[in-house]
């Protein structure tokens, strides 16, 4: 029981440092794909305008 308490806590510490990660990016300025649409693996999907 308290092996399952340690290890949740441990995967939420994780998750909180990887959208507190994001969020200081996202407010610098910093994208996560590289500012670059072909080195997203998602490209072919975008919307054109």
């Amino acid at each position: 029981m308290l092996a399952n308490i340690i290890v949740s806590a441990i995967i939420l510490i994780i998750v909180i440092l990887i959208i507190r990660s994001m969020i200081k990016s996202k407010k610098s300025g910093k994208m996560s794909c590289g500012c670059n649409c072909g080195s997203c693996p998602m490209s072919g999907n975008c919307k054109k305008e």
